[in-house]
């Protein structure tokens, strides 16, 4: 009896361990299956490449920087999203839109590779819903607080090379290499270095659409966690500096405001997908 009882209790704890390996190896196979299926890069149906953006924290703002720009402040974002790598293109506007909003303006350079300018903001929200509604993802201007951490890419310094603007030109279309020497328009896009993360033009070429509504105080106040902005005012955020500005209107931390009917040739914008969220 005592020998038959120890034969089935050795079978059953046999029994068990096959079970849990089995179960750990399924769920091996699983992890592994989401990892391969992970993308850190993709292309969509019009040719705009994003890149895949880590959660994490960084220094927002600048203590020393104008008054809107301060008081520096850690800001922390818990969800990765994906960055478009270049500001959008004429071409890849005209695919959805149909239109051309810059024709016969002033300051503006045609030619598909180079930004989509005389976009407002609500321009730029009709061209998301149509553009995410085609490829069935969720297209978004980026928040604020998304541009700057972008833009830094990972730097506390004015720039995301540093804080010398000595090498500026190797990265932006700003006064002295465009407006200041006759090219009084915006440049083809990803002609200059990207920074650390692969983000092309975050200083320069044209100022770019923000979620946000903007406050000048806002940092006083702002939420250390995914912050959104002001709950309403009557401007939104543009955020990057543009060809035809100084050097220090370029910096990482530099905001500015326009209406959100506003149109005008150094403004464009720059899409974030949140693919799988």
């Amino acid at each position: 009896m005592r020998k038959s009882f120890i034969i089935y209790t050795s079978f059953i704890l046999i029994l068990m361990l096959t079970l849990l390996l089995t179960q750990s190896c399924s769920s091996s196979r699983i992890l592994t299956k989401k990892k391969s299926d992970f993308q850190s890069k993709f292309t969509n149906s019009i040719d705009q490449k994003f890149v895949y953006l880590q959660p994490g924290s960084f220094m927002m703002g600048n203590s020393s920087g104008i008054s809107d720009e301060r008081p520096a402040h850690i800001v922390y974002l818990t969800h990765g999203f994906y960055m478009q790598t270049t500001e959008v293109t004429q071409g890849q506007w005209q695919e959805i839109m149909g239109t051309k909003p810059w024709s016969g303006k002033k300051y503006v350079q045609e030619n598909r590779d180079s930004p989509a300018v005389y976009v407002s903001w609500y321009d730029a929200k009709e061209f998301i819903g149509k553009l995410s509604a085609r490829d069935g993802k969720i297209y978004r201007l980026p928040t604020e607080a998304e541009w700057e951490y972008a833009a830094r890419a990972g730097s506390r310094s004015k720039y995301s090379f540093g804080d010398s603007e000595y090498n500026l030109g190797e990265y932006a279309w700003y006064d002295k290499n465009a407006w200041n020497i006759g090219e009084k328009y915006a440049h083809r896009v990803g002609a200059k270095k990207p920074n650390q993360w692969g983000l092309y033009d975050m200083h320069g070429n044209v100022y770019e659409w923000c979620e946000d509504w903007y406050a000048k105080n806002y940092y006083s106040n702002e939420s250390m966690t995914n912050p959104i902005g002001p709950s309403s005012t009557t401007i939104r955020v543009l955020r990057g500096g543009s060809f035809f500005y100084i050097a220090g209107l370029n910096q990482s931390a530099n905001r500015t405001w326009y209406q959100p009917g506003d149109r005008s040739y150094d403004e464009g914008f720059r899409l974030v997908c949140v693919l799988g969220q």
